[in-house]
């Protein structure tokens, strides 16, 4: 692949290296990608002051830091695919071929929805690639059930499942840190993509993959369901009328809560390297021999820096999504700054904040705020405020309320929602229909590449204790 992603300003050239996954350096004064995330740092007069301790915050209000150019969290490195495809044509009634690439929880469901409706979406599952051998094996096994005569190829490198001329279209649930490899490589093999969120671990890949899109034509979806939702695309028909006024904020949250701790997923005692391809896993994440805490990273990545940006990117994409829509339609903005405060309070055992509050500010004025927790299940109101009137979401309809000074100009009004709610089997249909008729899915590249966008910016926020301001015409950061 031609590096011709659009790079942010501290990026290099990406390796040429063939078939490689070694782990490149980032080039923030020296320091690795891994040293920056885990520890933070500023550096005020050749004094280096990690996040969290009490000089910190004083730090980050002084003139010195104040004035510092901003790092940049970006991937290690895409790897070039030396093989190009353009796939073939599918028709209103032709079968898709499926693969699915990572079947743990999510790309496990993806796989028993798309084989329960099989017959419904004229798709069959030919192909299954998974680094941990018994989640291979009982994919396999879980599609045999669904169809005894299926002909299912097994791979544990994703690559093979790319070079089947078979395979048309591809499920991407692997940790956050593989997407935009794996959709870059699936789309230049002439596949379409459905991707689950975050759509990438950082922001220049999801240039990276904008552009793979742009060049291939390939469909693209990524698995936030919640932009198949009736209710947000009614939402927008109200704010792009007129009826609330000049568009002023929306807020949204993703809040829960549990006993046992957010990501704490059961931990297979047999998993070791003998069944589970830990090199393969790590790819572009920094190297590590297999140890104790190996099979804690694999099955519970999300609380791992290295693989995930926890709660920004599992949590709020799902709130993200759908106020894009609601509030932009289908000319979604890029952010013009972003600032974001997490706090590590109840889970302890883990690299990423527990509760984080997200303020987003777009060219246009407007501005989101996205509420966060995994430590307590109460969260906000979803709201959109217009000058006028103010939308709320609920009882199956997008509610309108005049605002006190309007009120004798505007009445309340109810607007139903007729329409399939949040449902992962509408959003996969909602993707498949596209293949076949070259429409635009309601999670298309376009609405995904901002919101990533939110996402990284929130999280380098996060981390600097800085807000984090974009050129949305360069696409970079500016310091």
């Amino acid at each position: 692949m031609p590096a011709h992603h659009h790079l942010l300003e501290m990026d290099k050239p990406m390796s040429h290296e063939k078939d490689s996954f070694k782990p490149a350096e980032t080039e923030n004064a020296g320091t690795t990608r891994r040293d920056f995330l885990k520890t933070a740092a500023l550096g005020v007069g050749g004094t280096i002051i990690a996040m969290g301790t009490p000089g910190f915050a004083a730090a980050a209000a002084g003139d010195a830091v104040a004035k510092a150019k901003p790092k940049v969290l970006k991937s290690a490195g895409l790897k070039p695919r030396v093989r190009m495809a353009s796939g073939r044509v599918i028709g209103a009634n032709d079968r898709i071929a499926i693969a699915h690439i990572g079947v743990g929880g999510q790309g496990g469901a993806h796989l028993h929805i798309l084989n329960g409706e099989r017959e419904v979406n004229n798709t069959r599952s030919i192909g299954v690639s998974e680094v941990y051998v018994p989640r291979l094996d009982g994919a396999k096994a879980a599609i045999l059930k669904y169809d005894a005569s299926a002909q299912v190829q097994t791979a544990k490198d994703y690559r093979a499942l790319l070079d089947n001329k078979d395979v048309d279209a591809v499920v991407i649930a692997t940790p956050e840190h593989w997407h935009a490899q794996i959709a870059i490589d699936a789309m230049e093999a002439g596949k379409h993509v459905y991707c689950e969120k975050p759509m990438t671990r950082y922001m220049d890949e999801g240039f990276a993959i904008l552009a793979a899109q742009e060049k291939t034509g390939k469909v693209f979806q990524v698995g936030s369901q919640g932009t198949s939702d009736t209710k947000w695309h009614v939402a927008n028909e109200v704010v792009s009328s007129g009826k609330i006024g000049e568009l002023v904020s929306c807020q949204g949250s993703y809040a829960r809560n549990s006993q046992g701790g957010e990501w704490n997923y059961n931990i297979d005692a047999g998993a070791g390297p003998d069944n589970l391809d830990w090199k393969m896993w790590l790819g572009s994440a920094p190297d590590r021999p297999w140890n104790d805490d190996s099979k804690a990273r694999f099955f519970r990545y999300r609380k791992y820096r290295d693989y995930s940006a926890g709660l920004l990117g599992d949590l709020m994409p799902h709130k993200l999504h759908p106020l894009m829509i609601a509030v932009f339609g289908d000319k979604p903005e890029f952010p013009s700054r972003v600032t974001a405060l997490g706090t590590m309070k109840i889970s302890t055992d883990r690299e990423v904040a527990d509760t984080i509050h997200t303020l987003v500010e777009f060219p246009s004025g407007v501005t989101m705020y996205v509420f966060l927790s995994t430590v307590n299940e109460q969260g906000l109101e979803d709201l959109i405020r217009g000058h006028k009137a103010t939308l709320r979401f609920g009882g199956g309809k997008v509610a309108l309320s005049p605002e006190r000074p309007f009120a004798e100009e505007i009445d309340p009004q109810d607007f139903p929602v007729v329409g399939p709610g949040e449902d992962i089997k509408v959003h996969e249909k909602n993707w498949l229909d596209c293949i076949r008729t070259g429409k635009t899915p309601n999670g298309n590249i376009g609405l995904a590449v901002r919101v990533q966008t939110i996402v990284s910016l929130a999280e380098m926020a996060e981390l600097e204790h800085k807000t984090m301001n974009f050129d949305p015409i360069k696409r970079q950061i500016i310091a």
